[in-house]
């Protein structure tokens, strides 16, 4: 800290007046003296800056692995009182009908299963595959959500903090050129950030990891990944694009009998799961939707027909845009002799009340006939029997139960074994 100095001028017969007791010889040695000491200072502040940042980046990998080598690590900023190192991740989702930022808070000690401390989450539509034909269109949205992130995460933590997308059935609908071509703005984006970038920070997920994901978040928010042997729950997880089903079998039959491809093996918080894991591409909402009103994915309607199904009330006419194309809809009045569908429990009651009262008692969504028909025959299809009791949540304990939780657990697993093998 600077002295607020004072500045006299003097005449030269003023300065042969002062006496020579040792003052300004002392003044000679303290200047330079002061500079070295805040030079000092100044140093001494970068170093600390630097190897703040620097403990920040490996208390996310040595949380992890330290247990697995069998070191003490030191106390790093983010260490809580009871030894526990809080680390952040930031995961894109980029859906078919939305881009969604999930900034998780963590606390992970050594040996023991991580403990969500805290979740931001913001979305914005559309979807990413919406600017397929303008990647440059994509860059406000994806910058607009790092942003947030940049609220959310203490400036410290920025360089430690990996930054990962993955893309699900939206992009993996898309011609591979377009799709790539969006990713890649993406990843340049993300390269100008101040986040941990790796060269697999941006990808299309396939809907077998998109499962798996899921049920890592659903079992992990419901506290049946934190002992061995504990009851595990299902997912099931039905997008705009496709729909997975996941869940750990327990008969040895299911095992025995399921075909190739289904099972995976799953190794997460030093355990081993052997999921049954599987996405039907084009089965999602909006995918079945464009099915049943007679559209074809990725193709607009011809010369701007309309697409006229007995699903919707018979009085509607609109429109709907679905993977960047907007389709004109109309109502048809439903033959009584050919009607009748495969229904599931109190979807069927649903699915009978919405569709029966659809003229009489329009709906603000002209599509809840057409949906709740659809989930009553995809559940019938996946063999659930009409008393079987589902659990509809979108979140627990306030946290999104989507797929991005689990693979944000899985990208830190990564580089946990990248620096083990490093080492």
């Amino acid at each position: 800290m600077k002295r607020k100095q004072q500045h006299t001028v003097l005449t030269d017969k003023e300065m042969r007046k002062i006496p020579n007791n040792g003052n300004l010889k002392m003044m000679k040695v303290a200047y330079p003296l002061g500079l070295f000491v805040c030079l000092f200072i100044y140093i001494a502040y970068i170093k600390w800056h630097w190897v703040f940042a620097t403990q920040a980046f490996f208390s996310i990998t040595e949380a992890a692995s330290g247990a697995h080598r069998g070191h003490q690590t030191r106390d790093a900023p983010g260490t809580t009182a009871r030894g526990h190192r809080v680390f952040y991740g930031i995961m894109f989702d980029a859906g078919s009908t939305g881009t969604r930022v999930h900034i998780f808070q963590l606390t992970w000690q050594p040996g023991e299963t991580p403990t969500l401390t805290h979740e931001t989450f913001k979305a914005l539509q559309p979807g990413l595959s919406a600017y397929a034909d303008d990647v440059e269109k994509s860059t406000p949205g994806i910058q607009e959500l790092l942003d947030v992130a940049k609220q959310e995460i203490p400036f410290d933590f920025w360089k430690a903090t990996p930054l990962v997308l993955k893309a699900t059935a939206g992009l993996r609908l898309l011609p591979g050129e377009k799709a790539q071509n969006l990713l890649q703005k993406v990843k340049e984006v993300f390269k100008a950030s101040p986040f941990l970038v790796g060269d697999d920070c941006v990808s299309i997920m396939n809907g077998t990891d998109e499962g798996i994901s899921a049920w890592i978040t659903v079992n992990f928010l419901t506290g049946s990944l934190k002992s061995p042997g504990s009851s595990s729950v299902g997912m099931l997880d039905l997008g705009g694009g496709s729909t997975q089903i996941t869940f750990l079998p327990r008969v040895e039959d299911t095992l025995r009998t399921s075909p190739p491809g289904y099972l995976t093996s799953l190794q997460i918080f030093n355990r081993t799961y052997k999921l049954y894991s599987y996405s039907y591409l084009g089965l999602g909402l909006m995918s079945a939707r464009l099915a049943i009103l007679g559209g074809t994915e990725g193709q607009p309607a011809e010369a701007g027909k309309e697409l006229v199904s007995p699903c919707l009330a018979p009085s509607f006419k609109g429109e709907w845009e679905h993977a960047e194309i907007t389709y004109r809809l109309s109502g048809q009045k439903a033959d009584a002799e050919k009607g009748g569908s495969l229904v599931v429990g109190d979807f069927e009651i649903a699915a009978k009340y919405v569709c029966r009262t659809a003229e009489t008692r329009p709906q603000s969504n002209p599509f809840l006939c057409m949906d709740l028909t659809y989930i009553s025959l995809l559940l019938r299809e996946f063999g659930f029997p009409g008393n079987k009791v589902l659990k509809l949540t979108r979140k627990i304990n306030n946290v999104e139960t989507s797929w991005a939780l689990g693979a944000i657990f899985h990208y830190i697993d990564s580089l946990n074994g990248q620096k083990s093998r490093a080492s």
